[in-house]
């Protein structure tokens, strides 16, 4: 496994939105899903806005890999849960960068379903 660039984290840190295909069990890929991207130091978080049974999510926890597109970044991922003592740093993160939308949206993404479908991408 590989660790993200310091220029790869800092498109991360720019980039508004991440694209997200986990795998199937065939290995195939399935219809990428646009997702809100945010990075904590030298690690990048996703969320499911809806929670743990989001379909997105669900697939992501199938084989717990997929590809991800971001700041013109293409990479093969591992999806890994998050630790939990890092849910109050990831939802300063979330709310820093998205800080110039309405409260409401912000807030739907670090509500408690949110914070219990937080994935790591780690570098395959």
């Amino acid at each position: 496994m590989t660790s993200w660039t310091r220029e790869e984290l800092e498109k991360v840190g720019e980039a508004e939105e991440l694209g997200l295909a986990s795998l199937r069990r065939d290995g195939s890929r399935r219809k990428p899903v646009t997702v809100w991207v945010i990075r904590v130091a030298a690690e990048v978080y996703v969320r499911s806005v809806n929670g743990r049974s989001s379909s997105w999510f669900r697939g992501a926890e199938v084989r717990h890999e997929g590809h991800v597109s971001v700041g013109g970044i293409e990479k093969e991922v591992i999806f890994a849960d998050a630790d939990s003592e890092l849910n109050d740093a990831i939802d300063a993160a979330y709310r820093a960068k998205y800080r110039r939308y309405q409260a409401r949206i912000v807030d739907s993404i670090v509500s408690p379903d949110a914070r219990s479908a937080t994935l790591r991408l780690l570098l395959r």
